[in-house]
């Protein structure tokens, strides 16, 4: 009964937000009602003896309020400090800068189907500074999107590679990277250096080979001739930062990277840290700009906000998701899960594919990456304890799957923004997508299983 109430439960908080409700409130309505009904049926209790208020119904408010006063002192402040970050950064122009001046070296390249694929590459690798999807697509539809028109590519093409640029949330200041650091217990420079870094370095070839061979085809296949002709230049008012502002957006990154395990272990230093100093040093280089004391501190505002917004949008998102797990632990459906796939004899790492295959399913159903992952992640180590899986290697395939099929749904912001800005069909666009996609969770998979037998 328990697995059935859940998996009822579980279909239609994935149809609501399918159909576009906001996913906070409704996984912490899923996560409270199978609470109170697993109470109620007397599966388990909301709470311990110890941490109850006396009241079934006052616990689950209470387990929300315990989680979310647990979240926002580390992880929480962490998100929010990069959302934060990265809001300052586009409001002064250096993340525009970045993309300018990283997409110059394509130009040397003869083949337009090379500049496409080179530009995937290149928007992976900025991925690691601007950790929005959809902004970098933005920045990229800018940009990069009238030049490879002007060389010869269509415009599904050019917006297939665009809009794929974060198909892996890979930055070791990536909410979903510090939650699955968290999650598994490892430092997130460790994890992202010796986990992400490898399967991200292969991706690199398998999906920048199958962008140029499936547009090339597409458009081939489509009757598209590659007609190259003027670009005009595309560059507002806005995007007048100077060219040097784009290594502002890689100072935290650097701070990070630097101050770890990976090389200078005599200084701390952590991403809450990284982030203010890289807004301190951005707020000195404005003042050498504009020489304005009032709108260069008056900017500042822009950062607070984004401290606000990953709060609304972000950690409460988290919250809603530790709320749903809740609920499916307290029902029982996770031990069910486990003892069904030990019985039919599923192994480590068959439990890795069923965990990654839901959360591929949700991501394209609910258009997605962040509301499936963060609502099955805090599952996972009790997943992985009981399967004798390490949590990483059922997190990072988790994490990347995530990130990886939302590219596959007409449905995702990423892909419905560049579609729009492409002047395409979103439903056409994952047609193109689809593919290079297929690859970047081959090589997920892949590499998954060579840690698990290499013991990596």
């Amino acid at each position: 009964m328990g697995i059935v109430i859940s998996v009822i439960i579980t279909f239609w908080v994935g149809y609501l937000i399918y159909k576009k409700y906001k996913p906070q409130p409704v996984l912490f309505m899923g996560g409270i009602i199978m609470m109170y009904i697993a109470a109620m049926l007397g599966y388990s209790q909301i709470l311990g003896a110890k941490a109850t208020t006396g009241s079934v119904i006052f616990d689950a408010f209470e387990f929300i309020r315990a989680t979310f006063s647990s979240n926002v002192g580390k992880l929480g402040l962490n998100i929010m400090s990069v959302g934060a970050f990265a809001k300052y950064m586009d409001k002064i122009g250096a993340s525009r800068s970045l993309v300018r001046l990283t997409i110059k070296p394509l130009m040397a390249l003869k083949s337009p189907y090379l500049v496409m694929s080179g530009t995937w590459i290149i928007g992976m690798l900025i991925g690691l500074c601007i950790n929005s999807a959809s902004g970098l697509a933005m920045l990229l539809m800018v940009t990069m999107f009238p030049i490879l028109l002007g060389l010869g590519v269509s415009r599904l093409s050019a917006t297939a590679a665009v809009a794929t640029t974060l198909c892996f949330d890979w930055s070791p200041s990536d909410t979903g990277t510090i939650l699955s650091a968290e999650t598994a217990g490892v430092d997130p420079v460790v994890y992202w250096s010796h986990y992400q870094v490898p399967i991200v370095a292969v991706a690199f070839v398998v999906v920048g080979v199958l962008h140029y061979l499936t547009q090339k085809y597409m458009d081939k296949r489509d009757g598209h001739i590659v007609q190259p002709m003027e670009v005009e230049k595309v560059e507002e008012e806005s995007d007048n930062a100077p060219m040097w502002y784009a290594i502002l957006p890689v100072i935290p990154l650097a701070l990070i990277l630097s101050f770890s395990s990976l090389w200078i272990t005599t200084i701390k230093m952590n991403i809450v840290m990284a982030m203010f100093i890289g807004m301190t040093i951005g707020v000195m280089c404005e003042y050498g700009r504009w020489r304005d004391g009032q709108k260069v501190l008056g900017d500042i505002q822009t950062f607070f906000d984004g401290l606000g917004m990953q709060m609304a949008n972000v950690i409460t998102l988290v919250v809603a998701g530790q709320t749903f797990a809740k609920g499916l632990v307290s029902m029982g459906a996770i031990t069910t899960l486990i003892d069904g796939s030990k019985n039919l004899g599923f192994g480590p790492m068959a439990m890795m594919l069923v965990m990654v295959a839901i959360i591929a399913v949700s991501a394209i159903v609910m258009g997605s990456g962040n509301a499936p992952f963060f609502a099955f992640a805090a599952l996972t180590p009790a997943v992985a304890a009981h399967s004798g899986l390490h949590p990483v290697l059922m997190l990072l395939p988790m994490h990347f799957a995530a990130s990886i099929m939302r590219n596959c749904s007409p449905i995702t912001a990423v892909i419905v923004v560049s579609s729009g800005m492409g002047g395409v069909s979103s439903f056409d666009l994952v047609k193109r997508t689809a593919i290079p996609m297929a690859g970047a969770m081959i090589v997920t998979i892949g590499m998954t299983f060579f840690y698990y037998y290499t013991g990596w």
